[in-house]
């Protein structure tokens, strides 16, 4: 996953704040005691678009599982004039020299844990990445985004050098979204690379990820709805999750 998505995957986000949501992050990690210049792990950092607007006010270490992801994130940090240690590593086994003040994973990163057990792999690992009193800070889609919003509705893009069509399905089963995405690319002499791009996303209720929260060891658990401090609507369309250490 993500090898040839990679490279296309900051012009299908174009239309997202990051600068809102850094700020967002920033509030959420502030309020829970994390001060500015704070040691902060980074799972899931993608190409990096959180990653460089963190790293104005702490001390990030971004991690990601994708070679691909991370030389992208790697060469923004550069641009921007930032010396940043990129970590390849899986969300669900992370390693640290020394215990960090919090562990964020941005951008849905928590839904593509396809599992329980995967999902407690990740916070049994949080928890151990963690000083006492550290925060997890993390982001989801919600449930009824990925059911009801997303669902079995089709998506399309169409604009002059890029084009997709995204697809969905949705088992209330197994509570997965399936997305399959073809993207078609215009190249330098004006033919156009096909890119086809398959991912599983798991919605979470609230409730699922509190008693996991609970159960590997977290406590002061929060949830805020769509980039506000208040509790979400039945119809938040994202959550954002805090949780300290014990």
């Amino acid at each position: 996953m993500y090898a040839d998505f990679a490279y296309v995957y900051d012009r299908l986000m174009a239309q997202v704040d990051y600068d809102a949501w850094a700020a967002h992050y920033k509030r959420l990690l502030l309020l829970n005691g994390v001060h500015e210049n704070a040691t902060v792990l980074e799972t899931a950092c993608g190409t990096g678009n959180l990653t460089i607007r963190l790293a104005q006010d702490f001390h990030v270490l971004p991690s990601d599982l994708s070679e691909e992801m991370l030389s992208i994130a790697a060469a923004k940090a550069k641009s921007a004039g930032l010396s940043l240690t990129f970590l390849r590593q899986d969300m669900r086994s992370l390693q640290t020299h020394r215990p960090v003040d919090a562990v964020l994973c941005g951008c849905d990163g928590v839904n593509y844990l396809p599992d329980t057990a995967s999902l407690y792999a990740f916070l049994r690992s949080a928890h151990a990445a963690l000083k006492p009193g550290g925060v997890l800070a993390f982001d989801v889609s919600s449930y009824d985004k990925l059911s009801r919003v997303l669902g079995e509705t089709p998506q399309i893009l169409r604009e002059e050098d890029i084009c997709y069509i995204w697809e969905n399905a949705f088992d209330s089963d197994s509570s997965l979204l399936q997305l399959s995405l073809t993207i078609f690319v215009k190249d330098q002499d004006g033919r156009y690379q096909r890119i086809e791009e398959e991912q599983i996303q798991r919605a979470y209720t609230q409730e699922e990820l509190r008693i996991a929260l609970g159960e590997t060891g977290f406590r002061d658990i929060q949830c805020f709805g769509n980039y506000t401090m208040k509790k979400p609507a039945n119809n938040a369309q994202r959550l954002h999750v805090t949780a300290l250490k014990e």
